[in-house]
């Protein structure tokens, strides 16, 4: 039985994209990732991840999607769409590129019988099983795994932002850095900020005003 993981990176930063990640593995091969020792990537070091990343590649088929903040933005200006709905769609194409026997999933949404059902219509193999759970990055080892996958890959990207535009922090909206960032730079390259996020509406509706002010 092929057992599949999936889990996120990059939900709620203002800047850089949403990252996410499916690993999976023959259900007897479950071993191999507990004898690494993977955990939700929040519980581990940068540098542990980084040591990770290459050795769950490795022993397993994986699949990783990077949502750019634009089709973000896109998604939660559309009426039939919010960011759990756009997570779901994501879902649903690694599970259709990997296809498992059995999918445990860290459900991103409060309502996981509802979510579970919008999921359902955009998979194509209804025979799959499917555990859909809270925390279930800390609770199962393909989770984690997924977990690290997708951490690893949007900590590069940032670094890639960093080498492009500056330092621009973490990307979350409460670090310093990040703030400053954002005054700074929120016309330079609005590319990379989630401009549907309140934190750049502010800025960038201010910064409107002391210009029409200025005028």
């Amino acid at each position: 039985m092929k057992v599949c993981g999936i889990d996120e990176a990059g939900r709620g930063p203002l800047i850089g994209p949403l990252v996410m990640a499916g690993v999976m593995v023959e259900e007897e091969n479950r071993k191999l990732l507990k004898d690494l020792e993977v955990k939700d990537s929040k519980l581990l070091t940068r540098k542990r991840r980084e040591d990770l990343f290459d050795k769950i590649k490795a022993i397993s088929d994986y699949f990783i999607l990077i949502v750019e903040p634009g089709e973000i933005d896109a998604a939660l200006n559309n009426p039939d769409l919010n960011l759990n709905k756009l997570e779901g769609l994501k879902i649903a194409d690694i599970i259709n590129n990997l296809n498992p026997d059995k999918v445990i999933i860290d459900a991103p949404s409060n309502n996981i019988e509802a979510f579970k059902e919008f999921l359902f219509q955009f998979i194509e193999n209804k025979e799959v099983e499917m555990i859909l759970e809270h925390k279930a990055d800390e609770n199962y080892e393909v989770c984690s795994a997924a977990s690290i996958l997708a951490k690893v890959t949007r900590d590069r990207e940032i670094e890639n932002l960093h080498d492009k535009h500056g330092d621009c922090g973490s990307g979350y909206p409460s670090d310093p850095k990040t703030k400053e960032f954002l005054k700074e730079n929120w016309e330079k390259c609005p590319e990379i900020f989630r401009r549907t996020w309140a934190t750049y509406e502010k800025v960038a509706n201010t910064k409107k005003q002391k210009s029409l002010s200025e005028y």
